[in-house]
């Protein structure tokens, strides 16, 4: 069930949307452990692949970087190491994850993270008119326009989704 009547919280990924003058819509949700987007997608009622999730990983040097994914799909990493220049990519141990952002896992956000990472975007994202992504919170997703992503975290776009 949605939360709608309860009020957004303010996140570090709010303030710094605010700080880019970017429009973002709120959505309050019941957060589920393990649920993913797919537990999302069903409380908002849109559909999993314009739910984009946040994936914090590390290349080879253990230097992380962030992976914006459609919810509906999984990420090459080996496709992705190839086309981010890294001979390795691999998903970053939560803990490890939530020192580089600053977030709990299942609530990290893309926008104001603690450390500055580089971002990969799959390309198919900026096809969407609108995206949910997380606002740095569990059960917290803002809605922005992919194109807004790109003018404020200059992602490298990649094409690395797996069905």
């Amino acid at each position: 069930m949605s939360r709608a009547s309860q009020s957004a919280p303010e996140t570090p990924a709010t303030r710094f949307l605010r700080q880019h003058h970017t429009a973002f819509s709120t959505h309050l949700y019941a957060y589920e452990e393990h649920g993913g987007t797919r537990v999302s997608a069903r409380e908002l009622n849109v559909n999993e692949h314009a739910v984009v999730k946040t994936l914090i990983m590390e290349d080879e040097a253990r230097q992380p970087l962030i992976v914006l994914m459609h919810g509906d799909r999984k990420v090459s990493t080996k496709e992705l190491a190839r086309q981010a220049g890294r001979k390795q990519i691999s998903p970053c141990e939560p803990a490890v994850a939530q020192r580089h952002t600053g977030y709990m896992v299942g609530g990290t956000s893309p926008f104001g993270t603690r450390k500055n990472m580089p971002v990969f975007m799959e390309k198919s994202i900026l096809d969407l008119p609108l995206i949910y992504i997380n606002g740095g919170k569990r059960g917290f997703l803002v809605g922005v326009h992919p194109h807004d992503i790109v003018q404020m975290l200059q992602p490298g776009l990649v094409n690395v989704a797996l069905e």
